[in-house]
């Protein structure tokens, strides 16, 4: 009886991990929507599996200038996006090659920063490869929360037989 349980506990938090991941999503898609509606977006990542990881979206004039930065920080499914104001309206490729006025920036953010100022050169330089526009692969059901539940079903019938012979004998 306490495995019984002790399964719908393991469901249930992974049901509100994959509901509280869909809101975030949707705060990252709002986010975008937001920032896009300015001009392009480039987008900055820094995952980290338990260290806090970071998000941040660039949005850029038709001059490369820097309208608008937002960036998400945190550990958890409740991390939002907030407003960075230090370099609106400063060329994106002098920010991303400057030294002294990225170190303004904490460590995660400039690694984010760093990350879309790669995206930007590659895009500039024409270096973009396919699998940068590839979204085929992509769907709802390669994110982690899903290959996890899919570790965790597989799973299932050792531990149940497992904790059955022990019952037996």
């Amino acid at each position: 009886m306490n495995i019984l349980i002790l399964g719908i506990f393991v469901a249930a938090a992974f049901l509100l991990q994959a509901l509280m991941g869909y809101f975030q999503i949707r705060n990252f898609a709002h986010n975008y929507h937001e920032v896009r509606q300015g001009g392009r977006v480039l987008i900055g990542k820094n995952p980290r599996r338990f260290r806090q990881g970071s998000l941040m979206l660039i949005g850029l004039d038709p001059d490369d200038r820097i309208q608008e930065i937002r960036i998400m920080k945190g550990l958890t499914v409740f991390s939002r996006f907030r407003e960075v104001d230090r370099f609106d309206g400063e060329s994106v490729a002098e920010v991303g090659a400057d030294y002294a006025t990225l170190h303004k920036l904490s460590r995660t953010e400039r690694e984010c920063f760093l990350n879309a100022y790669r995206n930007y050169v590659n895009y500039k330089t024409n270096n973009l490869s396919f699998e940068d526009f590839d979204t085929s692969r992509v769907s709802m059901f390669s994110l982690p929360i899903f290959s996890e539940i899919s570790m965790k079903m597989k799973a299932i019938p050792q531990t149940l037989t497992h904790v059955f012979k022990k019952k037996i004998i």
